[in-house]
């Protein structure tokens, strides 16, 4: 299905890519896959420059292979602000990338580094979502993946 269809399909819906370059999107793209990502978060500074659009309850939207074709639909179930400091563990192990909320700091402190900067006191947009579409069904870890 092109973009433009999922467009048609799922009027209101804005696109997005997990991550920060091509490796870490089919990564963070298999972890909501395989049901292990179902939260994201972003600097609320990265939303209010127009970058990307404000996540809000309810609204369907279309996650992007880094190549910009459409991977996944998600719905979004719940959308929070709070400083980085104040990130619960269980908001961090719903990110499916750490085994424990320290790894999960040590890991996003270093993207957010690269990404505009980082304190402990930042804003986080803190999201929860659901899967409502995979638009590659049938496969299975690597074959996702596209280099």
């Amino acid at each position: 299905m092109t973009l433009e269809q999922l467009m048609q399909k799922y009027p209101g819906a804005e696109t997005f890519r997990f991550g920060d370059g091509p490796d870490l999107c089919a990564s963070l793209i298999k972890l909501v896959r395989e049901g292990r990502k179902t939260a994201t978060c972003g600097s609320l500074a990265s939303f209010t420059t127009g970058d990307e659009a404000m996540p809000e309850p309810g609204r369907r939207d279309i996650a992007l292979n880094w190549d910009g074709t459409p991977a996944l639909v998600i719905e979004t179930t719940e959308v929070t602000i709070r400083r980085f400091c104040e990130v619960s563990e269980d908001f961090a192990l719903a990110e499916g990338e750490n085994e424990d909320l320290a790894g999960w700091q040590r890991d996003h402190r270093t993207f957010f580094e690269r990404n505009g900067g980082f304190t402990p006191e930042m804003d986080l947009v803190c999201e929860r979502f659901r899967v409502i579409e995979d638009l590659q069904p049938g496969l299975k870890g690597d074959e996702r993946v596209r280099n």
